[in-house]
């Protein structure tokens, strides 16, 4: 299969009363699409999966399928620390039309690698679209170490990816030297992204791709094509952005500039408390900048 260099993992818009807003999804959805996203990811930790139900996940992917078509692939997140949980949620999104599922590792049990394994290739023996293991030790309060993950990609029947969250260098050189050419690795961190790609990964799965995402694009053609300096300036110009949208737990930073922007209403569900207009000065002004630089970066190049 084809996959994409830039998968968002977009937000899920709310209502004022904390229902799914399934116009602003898939008005988010299209510019997402038309601007650097070459695939979607639902319901993941940006997408505040853990206040999902099955049904509320359906009627997102029903939505933003709808506004996108098939013209990017449409990705769900299915993991939880139960196996038969996952393997219910996987199905059912499989039953959909979902063109893969990421699975978190499971969070708050910290199974060994065996479970990890049995867990992994229990869900599966279930689905036949594509899934992605996603290891962010940071939510999860384990890490699944790198000769796990390898272990897991040989057992697993579908195509299989890595999204690797843990800000770990080392562990993506060791899943490079590990996993098989045809097991694309991806970063969960924007700002390793370039780093990262100087190691062999594929992609990232992004959260600034919301607001930046043609120029994350554009730094990862400059950075396949050889222009290492110039991917180098355009991160540059956007590292100052990554950071502020960590300012606070994520997704609350990444809500209240689309709701700046007026994608979407700056409404969380608990319980996540979205915070004062002031907390967020420093992700405005980063914004602000990093648009700026690489206007004036891409102007320069496109006249060279």
């Amino acid at each position: 299969m084809m996959w994409p260099r830039i998968f968002t993992a977009m937000v899920t818009p709310f209502t004022e009363e904390g229902e799914i807003d399934t116009e602003a999804a898939a008005g988010l959805a299209r510019y997402l699409r038309d601007n650097g996203s070459g695939g979607l990811i639902l319901a993941g930790s940006t997408g505040e999966a853990f206040s999902l139900t099955a049904n509320e996940r359906k009627t997102l992917y029903d939505a933003v399928r709808q506004a996108v078509h098939h013209d990017i692939p449409v990705w769900i997140g299915t993991g939880t620390n139960d196996t038969r949980t996952t393997i219910a949620l996987s199905m059912e999104a499989a039953s959909w039309g979902a063109d893969g599922i990421l699975l978190v590792s499971p969070y708050y049990n910290k199974p060994t690698p065996e479970g990890l394994l049995a867990h992994y290739t229990n869900v599966a023996r279930h689905v036949s679209c594509p899934m992605m293991l996603y290891n962010v030790p940071g939510r999860t309060a384990s890490m699944v170490d790198a000769n796990t993950i390898v272990a897991i990609s040989q057992q697993v029947p579908v195509p299989f990816a890595v999204k690797e969250a843990s800000g770990s260098l080392d562990q993506i050189m060791r899943l490079r030297a590990g996993l098989s050419a045809d097991v694309p690795i991806y970063s969960g961190d924007d700002g390793l992204y370039l780093p990262s790609l100087a190691l062999g990964i594929h992609g990232v799965v992004s959260v600034a791709s919301h607001v930046v995402g043609t120029e994350m694009m554009e730094m990862t053609e400059l950075f396949l094509r050889g222009d290492i300096r110039a991917a180098q300036s355009l991160h540059d110009d956007l590292w100052p952005l990554f950071k502020a949208l960590f300012v606070v737990s994520n997704p609350l930073p990444l809500k209240w500039l689309l709701s700046q922007l007026h994608f979407i209403r700056p409404v969380v569900r608990s319980p996540l408390v979205m915070p004062a207009d002031n907390v967020f000065a420093s992700l405005w002004a980063a914004y602000l900048k990093a648009k700026h630089l690489s206007s004036l970066s891409l102007t320069k190049r496109a006249q060279a």
